[in-house]
């Protein structure tokens, strides 16, 4: 057996950031050339599987509408939400309460999610095309409430003045009702493939995982020297915890991510391995907190997939889709993260052109559209060519013009790297 260093995730490692974070191999991989053959013989079969999955099954958008947010702590706050809860008309809450913040043609969607204690809420946000801060609320979650009609109707989240703040009312204003619509064929078929390829039923951790934030230990040597046996017990100890970060530069959870991706290469555990993979890829590791100049330094690693026989763009677009119907443990992509990847792809002008087809596609929902945008402008701005750069901008630019009106003026084209 390996002996094993502990790595204290904790202030020490918020001091140390490394520039090349992982060993690579001879092959240029941070995956043995053995490995990478054990998984590549996976990829091969779930490639053959997905030429037997049903690829008639349609996709819905996640649900969205368009309408007002709300913000008021001045003022008579409780006449405020009394009105509210009787759905009083926006025009005349702006006429009755000018005190009011109040943002008008916003991009509004609806979810289903957990709460911190893992109960069913309902989540409603505003999606900030320019980046400024977001309404967001909540409240527990019923079917009807998450399915009924919210055609001019309010909901707010409501705290009393207490000896901390003043009485608050932020909520939501709908002129008309929430909607899920369609996706395309081709679009539908991108998301069946990378739920072939992530399995929903397998989770990187035991259902049973503990949180920690300190003194996790990984094996220190060399991973090949050990059986089989070994690695799959070392890769059962990973998988048992979850290590919390305590800053931005602390690589305790990625370590962590590394190894299991590693652990799992090695034993062809394919549905781990691929989302501990994803999750370095996404940089999905929880923190308490993190910054931007940490997350710019961290690799995204993604020349290991497509060493693989994977298609790189169906899978990444599979998971970029923001649908009201996946399956079960379905994996969400981070459009920020996977655009910095896709600017190291080797199919990096692929990925653009469909992004642009999604911005400029009229029977795309909007939320789609839009993560599009996000999607496009990340990675061309981790694009290394400013000559490329100021190209992709100008095409970016002309696909904004071909969005719902509401959206193209509240993005500021003078901002768009060019």
């Amino acid at each position: 057996m390996l002996k094993k260093i502990s790595l204290l995730s904790g202030s020490l490692l918020c001091s140390f950031f490394s520039a090349q974070e992982f060993t690579q191999y001879k092959n240029g991989l941070i995956y043995s050339e053995n490995a990478m053959n054990k998984l590549g013989k996976v990829v091969d079969s779930l490639n053959l599987k997905y030429k037997t999955c049903d690829l008639t099954k349609v996709f819905y958008s996640q649900l969205h509408t368009i309408g007002y947010a709300v913000k008021m702590d001045t003022g008579n706050v409780s006449e405020a939400k009394k009105d509210m809860d009787l759905n009083i008309p926006i025009e005349d809450f702006i006429r009755k309460y000018p005190e009011a913040v109040i943002e008008k043609d916003l991009l509004i969607i609806k979810s289903k999610e957990k709460d911190d204690e893992r109960n069913d809420i309902i989540r409603i946000r505003e999606i900030p095309v320019n980046g400024y801060y977001a309404t967001s609320i909540g409240f527990n979650y019923t079917k009807e409430l998450y399915n009924g009609p919210s055609k001019n109707k309010w909901a707010y989240n409501y705290w009393e003045k207490s000896s901390n703040s003043d009485e608050q009312i932020y909520g939501f204003f709908f002129p008309e009702n929430f909607k899920s619509i369609p996706l395309a064929p081709k679009y539908s078929r991108q998301i069946i493939y990378s739920e072939c390829l992530i399995d929903p039923s397998v989770s990187k951790f035991k259902e049973d995982a503990k949180s920690e934030r300190f003194g996790v230990s990984f094996p220190k040597g060399d991973l090949k020297k050990l059986s089989k046996q070994e690695k799959e017990k070392l890769l059962d100890e990973l998988r048992s915890i979850e290590l919390i970060g305590n800053c931005s530069q602390d690589s305790a959870p990625r370590m962590q991510g590394v190894y299991m991706a590693l652990l799992s290469a090695e034993t062809a555990n394919w549905e781990v391995f691929l989302k501990s993979h994803l999750d370095i890829v996404n940089d999905r590791f929880e923190r308490v907190s993190d910054s931007g100049y940490a997350r710019e330094r961290r690799g995204t690693y993604i020349k290991e997939l497509e060493s693989l026989n994977i298609n790189v763009p169906d899978l990444l677009f599979g998971i970029t889709f923001r649908i009201e119907n996946p399956v079960n443990n379905h994996y969400f992509g981070d459009v920020s993260r996977l655009g910095k990847a896709v600017s190291e792809s080797k199919d990096v002008e692929l990925f653009l052109s469909q992004l642009l087809s999604m911005i400029s596609d009229k029977n795309l929902d909007d939320y789609n559209r839009i993560a599009a945008y996000f999607f496009y402008l990340n990675c061309n701005y981790s694009i290394k060519s400013k000559r490329e750069r100021k190209i992709n901008s100008m095409k970016l630019i002309e696909a904004i013009k071909r969005l719902p009106k509401y959206l193209t003026d509240q993005i500021k084209i003078e901002s768009i790297q060019v």
